[in-house]
C-alpha cells in the first residue's frame, strides 16, 4: 500500500518546523496569557496547542492497527473457508507372488495371451470344447492365481471373422447373470458388493482409436464379476472377485 493517502496520518512529522502563524493581537489594554495557559507565552507566535500532537500521533497508531486487525480478520476468514486441495494418491499396480506356468499352446494367438494379470499368474490352460464346438477356431479356458484364495478364470477365443465373433460376443452378453434390485436385505455378499466396482458398466472396446468391439462388465451377486468383450475377431469371458474384475478386465491388455 502506497503511503501517500495513508489514513490518520499527521499534516506535518514531528521534529520537523511547524508552520508559522502570524502572532495574535491582543487588543491595547486587554490582558494577555496568564503563565501556565496552554497557549503561547507572552510574545509567542499562535500555533497549534502543545497536546495537540500527542492526540494526533495516538489517533494515526490506532487507525493503524486498525486496519491491520481487520485485514488479518478477513483474510484469516478467507483461508478457513478455502478446502485444502485433494491429494491424488497413485498407487502401485499389483504384480503376482508367484510364477505363471508355461502356456501349453504356441499359435499367435495362444503366445499373444497374458501370463499374468494384476497380482493373479496363469496356473492352468486348456483347450476350451465348448467354444471350440461353437465355431472358434482356436479357443482356451485358463486360470490364473494370487498364490492364495484369490483366483481368474478367462475363457479365450479366436474367430474367423469379426462378425462371427460379435455374433458369439452377443449370446455372451445375454447369458450374464442379472443381480436383483436391492431389497435392503442383508445377504453374505453385501460387504464384498459395497467395495466393489459401480456395475453394470458397458462400452465401446477402442484399438488405436479405432473402435473394435464392445464390452460389458456385470455383478454376478455371488461376489464375483464378470467381463466379456470382443477386440475383433477375438471373444473374452474373465470372471475374477468383484472388487478387482474392473480392474483385470482394463489389465488384461487384448
Amino acid at each position: 500500500m502506497s503511503d501517500t493517502g495513508r489514513p490518520g496520518q499527521p499534516e506535518w512529522v514531528p521534529g520537523a518546523t511547524a508552520p508559522t502563524h502570524r502572532p495574535a493581537v491582543t487588543p491595547q489594554g486587554a490582558p494577555g496569557p496568564s503563565v501556565g495557559d496552554d497557549g503561547p507565552g507572552e510574545g509567542a507566535p499562535a500555533g497549534r496547542p502543545r497536546w495537540l500532537l500527542p492526540v494526533i500521533i495516538g489517533v494515526a497508531v490506532l487507525v493503524v492497527a486498525g486496519l491491520v486487525a481487520g485485514s488479518v480478520a478477513f483474510f484469516g476468514a478467507r483461508g478457513g473457508d478455502d478446502a485444502a486441495p485433494a491429494e491424488t494418491v497413485t498407487l502401485p499396480v499389483p504384480t503376482p507372488a508367484v510364477a505363471p506356468v508355461g502356456r501349453p499352446a504356441t499359435t499367435a494367438f495362444a503366445s499373444a495371451l497374458p501370463a499374468s494379470v494384476l497380482q493373479y499368474a496363469l496356473a492352468s490352460s486348456q483347450d476350451d470344447a465348448e467354444w471350440l464346438g461353437a465355431g472358434a477356431l482356436e479357443a482356451y479356458t485358463e486360470t490364473f492365481t494370487d498364490g492364495d484364495a484369490g483366483t481368474l478364470t478367462v475363457r479365450a477365443a479366436q474367430f474367423e471373422t469379426a462378425q462371427e465373433a460379435a455374433t458369439f460376443l452377443q449370446g455372451l452378453t445375454a447369458a450374464l447373470p442379472v443381480v436383483a434390485p436391492d431389497t435392503g436385505a442383508t445377504t453374505s455378499t453385501e460387504s464384498a458388493q459395497a467395495d466393489g466396482p459401480d456395475l453394470p458398466q458397458t462400452g465401446e472396446v477402442t484399438v488405436g482409436g479405432a473402435p473394435a468391439g464392445t464390452f460389458t462388465v456385470v455383478d454376478a451377486g455371488d461376489g464375483t464379476g464378470v467381463a466379456v468383450w470382443q477386440n475383433a475377431t477375438a471373444v473374452f469371458r474373465l470372471t475374477a472377485p468383484l472388487a478387482d474384475v474392473r480392474d483385470a478386465y482394463a489389465a488384461y491388455g487384448l
